[in-house]
């Protein structure tokens, strides 16, 4: 059973200018919250395109492709999403890939466009497919490009 409380009849309760101070408060901790944590996925953001546009694919990152289309063979599927990135990384912030255009991959850079060499190198002889998509769109803009690799054959 709950514990009553008591309460002194004869004070007075908070004011409504003491409740509206408690509310502003309470929004304006919320608002910084949400401040900081824009501030972290800002900085995780500058990062990763720091190290997307300056570094070289890493042999880890070519075997985690491998076991991409090594699972999605597993799973009888002919295509993987293999790589991903913020559209804003192109050239033209994904214009070039969202509206299909044949000349989209002079818009890559950094990784992406490592990744496709890659692609042109090895995995074209091979009898891959490759293409890219805007797979999200966050308020209605192009957000991440995803490469897709493809190895159904030519009739299906």
């Amino acid at each position: 059973m709950a514990e009553k409380q008591h309460i002194d009849l004869e004070a007075a309760p908070a004011s409504a200018k003491d409740l509206r101070m408690q509310l502003l408060q309470r929004q304006v901790e919320e608002m910084e919250k949400e401040r900081q944590f824009k501030a972290v996925q800002e900085q995780k953001l500058t990062d990763f395109a720091d190290v997307f546009l300056e570094e070289h694919v890493t042999p880890e990152e070519v075997a985690v492709v491998r076991r991409l289309v090594a699972n999605a063979v597993r799973d009888g599927k002919f295509e993987a999403m293999v790589y991903s990135f913020p559209s804003n990384l192109c050239t033209d912030s994904g214009r070039a890939i969202n509206s299909a255009d044949r000349d989209w991959p002079q818009t890559l850079q950094g990784k992406a466009k490592e990744f496709y060499e890659r692609y042109q190198k090895f995995g074209k002889p091979q009898g891959f497919k490759l293409k890219a998509m805007i797979v999200n769109f966050p308020g209605g803009m192009p957000g991440d490009v995803g490469f897709f690799l493809n190895w159904a054959p030519d009739d299906a």
